[in-house]
């Protein structure tokens, strides 16, 4: 019997980690994938007529066993993936394209779609059935359902080499990633390197059977070589590294993928007859169309320019007084270290041990607690993926139950999530931080089955005297990735489909970037930032300093994010344009540029979040989200950020998933459109 096509007799319905075999996933999707059929067939060739009910409805519930285990799949494959897991993806991946495709072109599925959408004004739906049947009607037609035979095939085979081509993508980033590391015996070679990065250097070199130290392309790895080694050949090595993953010509070179990425996505949009790729992404995304996104990130851009401009200047000052007169992007770092300690008098490292991990989380929990009544406790009931995982029932507040108790909240209507938390890099984890989930909410025969959320970050691991510290920077993230989690926790639809982080693309980031504005509070700072040894608080000088050294080099961030966005909209915009994915790169991205150009680097090769993830003709969304969560968190900030009254209508904007349309949820809670004046004056205080 395989675990992974039967109920999960599990607490809570969990995925059991602990039972599962790798060979289980391949077999399970293969008949899973066949049930599924086998449920959209019994739908589309029911003889009663089409109603809301039985066409609709039915397909919002379909498949969700197959939904799960692919959850599970593709959340191992990016968290503790290894060689098998990957070979199944590449196997896996085609069929479900194929899966979805065959359910997207089933013309009797559609014909009773389309017979429920023309016939919609004769039922009575709530906003929310109105939205999942617009929803249904319009992904049918975006994924071809009103082709012709030939171009459906057409469809479908792109769809498939899409989905084999983007998951190699993610693949080669990752193996050219764990490809490199920097071995060092001399320790002099270390110098201005912190001691508490020299033990973890030393910890992974001994993790390798190495003498010395070892460095690799790890974030907190690599970037703490980047801002305190005073060796400039070392940050230049390490830099040039990073800077050629799946750009060195080898096995995991990306530069054709991406070209193929790039002409798939435009095939597939002239298909449905949209000029390019972003026109098609956008259609379905709060800005609506690729000019009124070029527009944006011009705006932000004339206005971010002299700023960054201004910012380099003051690095290139510093850096000729150590007889540097060609300031490369290598040197960033380190200068701007030095000069946010001339300013403000204030490093990562000093402030690091007020921020020891689990207060850190502690503080995140207490934070949902008065802003949305949460409690989180942790249990050791729910089997995990690797012993570095923790697990939290998520209860309203004062309902908790016992750690101990068998039920753990299940039958309780105040159990409202189980989370996942996953803190520390390894081998077979990919960078980065994300929250995803492993279930979604959804409510049926009078269940309101709550979801499974997994927040999964690369934190510096604990030595053996030391706890793991945050720097400031991973605190924020901590924040921001639990903001999307709340997202997930809070979410409270009928449908699986428009529950939680299911929402316009350029939504989806509010919650968490709103959430990373509490970390430069004073008043709830104070609360958790402490030192791990002594229990001394982070005194008010140095939460002042936080405060000032907040938009430290946002001009130069800021452009930096929009070359991103710039970049990703030109690849959809003009892909006749990608000859050579270098000459591209710089080309579209040269209005951002601060620094020259290394002939041996590029970022497209492993700019994931938009080959491998989904943010394609989307990067610019982070800048979107962040005009709407200054003017969210301003609203707070008017009224007190703790305030009951807003924190009870901002819990209905997370609640309501993508029921709704955004702007109309972001009107209801804020009483207005939101204004870019407020990330101005955030960010330049304009």
């Amino acid at each position: 019997m395989n675990i992974l096509t039967q109920s999960f007799q599990t607490p809570n319905s969990t995925a059991p980690f602990e039972e599962i075999k790798t060979e289980d996933f391949l077999p399970a999707f293969k008949e899973l994938i066949q049930k599924s059929e086998a449920e959209v067939d019994a739908i589309a060739n029911n003889t009663e007529a089409p109603t809301f009910e039985n066409t609709i409805e039915a397909m919002a519930f379909s498949g969700q066993q197959l939904d799960r285990v692919s959850s599970i799949f593709f959340n191992l494959n990016s968290a503790e993936t290894n060689d098998e897991i990957q070979k199944i993806a590449q196997e896996v991946s085609p069929l479900l394209t194929e899966f979805s495709s065959k359910i997207s072109q089933n013309e009797t599925l559609f014909k009773r779609i389309k017979t429920v959408f023309d016939e919609r004004s004769k039922y009575d739906l709530n906003e929310e059935q109105q939205t999942l049947l617009e929803e249904t009607y319009k992904g049918f037609v975006r994924s071809g359902a009103l082709l012709n035979e030939a171009d459906k095939k057409k469809l479908q085979e792109i769809n498939i080499e899409l989905s084999k081509k983007s998951l190699q993508f993610g693949q080669n980033v990752l193996a050219s990633t764990n490809q490199y590391f920097k071995h060092i015996t001399n320790k002099e070679e270390l110098k201005g390197i912190p001691e508490a990065i020299l033990t973890q250097y030393a910890e992974e070199a001994k993790e390798r059977d190495l003498e010395g130290y070892v460095i690799t392309l790890q974030y907190p790895s690599y970037l703490p070589a980047l801002t305190y080694a005073e060796n400039r050949e070392l940050r230049k090595e390490l830099a040039l590294a990073n800077g050629k993953k799946s750009f060195d010509g080898g096995e995991f070179d990306n530069q054709q993928l991406i070209q193929d990425l790039v002409q798939l996505r435009h095939q597939k949009a002239e298909l449905l007859g949209y000029k390019n790729f972003a026109e098609y992404v956008l259609e379905e995304r709060m800005a609506q169309s690729p000019e009124k996104v070029f527009s944006f990130l011009h705006e932000l851009l004339e206005k971010a320019t002299p700023f960054a401009q201004k910012e380099i200047a003051e690095l290139k000052n510093l850096a000729k007084a150590d007889g540097i007169e060609d300031l490369q992007s290598y040197d960033h770092s380190f200068y701007a270290e030095k000069l946010r300690k001339q300013k403000f008098d204030l490093n990562d490292e000093e402030l690091k041990p007020y921020f020891p991990l689990e207060k850190v989380q502690e503080a995140v929990f207490t934070l949902a607690k008065k802003l949305f009544g949460l409690e989180f406790k942790e249990t050791s009931e729910i089997q995990k993926y690797h012993p570095d995982v923790k697990t939290y029932i998520v209860s309203e507040a004062g309902s908790q139950k016992s750690e101990d108790s068998s039920d753990i909240g299940h039958q309780s209507s105040d159990y409202k999530a189980l989370l996942y938390a996953d803190y520390h890099p390894r081998k077979g984890k990919r960078a980065g931080a994300w929250m995803t989930s492993y279930k979604n909410q959804w409510k049926k025969d009078g269940e309101n089955s709550r979801p499974h959320i997994s927040v999964v970050c690369n934190f510096t691991k604990p030595t053996s005297d030391t706890p793991s510290l945050l720097t400031f920077n991973e605190v924020t993230t901590l924040f921001h990735e639990f903001g999307h989690a709340l997202h997930g926790i809070l979410a409270n639809t009928e449908y699986p489909n428009l529950s939680g982080t299911s929402v316009k693309w350029d939504f989806v980031e509010l919650p968490s970037q709103f959430l990373e504005n509490y970390c430069y509070e004073p008043e709830f700072l104070k609360t958790f930032a402490q030192h791990y040894k002594t229990g001394e608080v982070l005194s008010d000088e140095k939460i002042k300093k936080i405060n000032e050294s907040k938009n430290f080099m946002e001009g130069y961030q800021t452009l930096r994010q929009l070359g991103f966005g710039l970049l990703d909209m030109a690849y959809h915009t003009k892909p006749e344009a990608v000859t050579d994915v270098k000459t591209f790169e710089s080309e579209e991205t040269k209005a951002t540029n601060l620094y020259p150009s290394n002939p041996e680097t590029a970022m497209s090769p492993s700019f994931s979040h938009i080959f491998q993830g989904g943010y394609s003709a989307g990067y610019y969304s982070y800048k979107w989200a962040e005009v709407l969560d200054a003017d969210a968190f301003w609203y707070f900030k008017e009224n007190g950020i703790f305030n009951p009254e807003i924190a009870a209508k901002y819990k209905i904007l997370l609640s309501s998933g993508g029921t709704k349309n955004p702007m109309e949820l972001y009107k209801a809670f804020r009483g207005s459109e939101p204004k870019v004046e407020s990330l101005l004056k955030r960010a330049f205080g304009e």
